[in-house]
């Protein structure tokens, strides 16, 4: 059967499925008596969502790998399928409110209420136009290219390439400009999008959709964003001095004309589409040139790693602290590589269809070494996936969003020069002073870098679900909330004509963005107490857990618990705290932090 006809085949069962739907859940609802319990409940709600996960992930997994008109009208029907269903039992489960319940009961009835990023409305026609809208807005982004003229079009990660290697001040500015084109026809779109999702949050019981997000973390919406600015102002100083020195070297090599030495960063000079990670341009920033220049990339290609290759890489990793191998159905079903004879959406995701019985990956692989940590990255969901699928479905997830983000990037921390040299990534490695910093100078640009970035997303979004930020200042108030935080600015000037926003994929795929700024303070809070667990001896920026069955075994238990505890539990029983903390991130990167401070002696810091 060729992928066409499965589509056509598809299409057609999810027009009779959702033809029925409605139909389908009242008929459920009529068949509840009173006399059912909670725990029953519960378990029935289970059973249908078990098969619900099933034909949504289905059809979104086509819908990415194959974009045309008819696997949105796929997407879009399983989606309302899904939203109609969810609609329907968070308002049977609301009879058992007052009720008295066994925690576990009670957990998942709370987590039935939070399952879906895109609540939709009661109201039949308005879900129908949600769920069309949330599609288009993907397919929109899926689809998007920069078009200098009619046969001179580029696709995001050709655009993507050519931000990281240029340093031509005028194309950067161009490129950057260029791939913003995608966003304006969206804005209309997005701002009765954000009218749905608000009503269907509404009838859940919550304000509006930033504060349904907010509750997902076993803590009141209000000690939630509290605790995101404690983490931040934990790890701010850190970010600031990284920020005055890249500004510092921009500046020489681009003149201060071009960047200001005490204003904000032009957002096109760092290496990055979004200015959100910066290890690009660590040619231009490299402390101690040629000390400890381990070229993973020049590896890749002189042994012409593949791109399976690649991923084997990353799955022999997991598999040597005792966790099993991918199933046969991950090799054969997993998008690698760009197709070239159709749109795909190439931005890197973990699949756990089918309860996490098929695990795949969806990328576009290139043959780098941040492709390959990226591998790393998404096989980390693959096996948190893998380890929980055996928990009911609404226990199956990560103990809270940014524990599912940093499971892979955990794992990345021990990408050291030691398990690089190890894997034959590349030849022994230099451990001098010179190379730890030129090391943590690298790691910084990744992952300090992106902090203020993965948090003000979703604060945009809660200020745009709030009310607080009005479609006719969408764009402003994106552009004051990356100033303030990030201290960049755009190189040239916007207008409420542009929709900035929407040129991040997550922001029209509909993708809460704090779990990558929660995932960034975990991980190293995570990797302290691995370390401790195999039995590290030496500073933490030198540790790898590769090849530690303790530290795996540990690790896939607490994995394997998936969201059937609150999320302090978790972390509890792995690190013996029950609160995220960011010091671990400064004792990681002390040495980058002195050389920094040595370097801005003298330079005029802050924005």
């Amino acid at each position: 059967m060729t992928n066409l006809v499965r589509i056509a085949a598809s299409l057609v069962l999810l027009f009779l499925f959702v033809a029925c739907a409605e139909r389908k859940a009242e008929q459920a609802a009529a068949d509840v008596t009173s006399t059912e319990t909670a725990d029953r409940f519960v378990a029935r709600v289970n059973a249908e969502l078990a098969e619900l996960n099933r034909e949504t992930g289905a059809a979104n997994w086509v819908r990415q790998t194959y974009i045309t008109d008819d696997t949105a009208i796929v997407a879009a029907a399983a989606e309302e399928k899904y939203a109609a269903w969810h609609s329907a039992t968070v308002q049977q489960a609301n009879r058992y409110d007052d009720e008295a319940l066994a925690p576990g009961t009670r957990r998942a009835l709370d987590l039935l209420k939070l399952g879906t990023e895109l609540p939709a409305p009661a109201d039949a026609a308005k879900r129908k136009e949600l769920t069309k809208i949330a599609t288009e807005l993907q397919g929109m982004y899926g689809a998007g290219k920069y078009c200098r003229s009619g046969d001179d079009c580029r696709s995001l990660p050709e655009l993507e390439d050519f931000m990281a290697n240029s340093r031509d001040y005028d194309e950067l500015m161009d490129v950057w400009q260029g791939w913003r084109g995608i966003a304006p026809p969206m804005r209309e779109k997005y701002a009765r999008y954000a009218e749905l999702v608000n009503e269907g949050a509404n009838e859940l019981g919550y304000g509006d959709l930033g504060e349904m997000w907010r509750s997902g973390y076993d803590m009141s919406p209000a000690e939630f964003e509290q605790e995101t600015a404690r983490l931040w102002a934990q790890v701010k100083p850190l970010y600031d001095q990284l920020h005055c020195h890249v500004r510092a070297k921009l500046g020489a090599v681009y003149g201060e004309d071009k960047v200001p030495q005490d204003g904000p960063i032009p957002a096109h000079l760092l290496g990055n589409m979004w200015s959100q990670q910066w290890s690009s341009i660590y040619d231009l920033l490299e402390p101690y040139p040629g000390v400890a220049d381990f070229d993973v990339d020049a590896t890749l290609k002189k042994k012409d790693y593949s791109p399976r290759e690649m991923v084997r890489s990353a799955e022999n990793f997991y598999v040597s602290l005792g966790m099993p191998r991918l199933p046969d159905s991950f090799w054969e079903r997993s998008q690698f590589t760009e197709p070239r004879d159709r749109d795909v959406v190439c931005h890197a995701s973990a699949w756990g269809l089918d309860g996490g019985k098929d695990l795949r990956i969806k990328m576009c692989i290139k043959q780098t070494y941040e492709e390959l940590r990226v591998i790393y990255h998404e096989l980390g969901h693959n096996y948190y996936q893998g380890a929980y699928k055996d928990q009911p479905p609404l226990f199956q997830g990560g103990a809270h969003s940014g524990f599912h983000e940093a499971i892979g990037d955990t794992i990345t921390l021990s990408m050291t020069p030691d398990y690089l040299a190890r894997v034959g990534l590349i030849d022994s490695p230099e451990e001098s002073e010179q190379a730890v910093i030129n090391r943590q100078m690298l790691e910084a640009l990744d992952k300090i870098a992106f902090l203020p970035f993965g948090k003000l997303i979703d604060e945009w979004r809660w200020g745009v679900f709030s009310g607080a930020i009005k479609p006719g200042n969408y764009n402003a108030a994106w552009w004051d909330l990356r100033t303030r935080y990030q201290g960049v600015s755009p190189p040239v000037a916007r207008s409420e004509a542009d929709f900035d926003p929407g040129a991040k994929y997550h922001v029209p795929s509909n993708r809460s963005y704090t779990r990558y700024f929660l995932a960034h303070i975990l991980q190293f809070q995570l990797q302290r107490s691995l370390c401790e667990i195999a039995g590290h001896e030496g500073d933490l920026a030198s540790c790898s857990i590769y090849g530690s069955k303790e530290a795996g075994e540990r690790f896939y238990a607490m994995m394997a618990a998936g969201q059937s505890m609150p999320w302090q539990d978790a972390l509890e029983k792995l690190t013996g705290t029950r609160e995220m903390d960011a010091t671990a991130i400064i004792d990681y990167f002390s040495p980058l932090m002195e050389y920094l401070k040595e370097q801005n002696e003298g330079r005029r810091c802050g924005w």
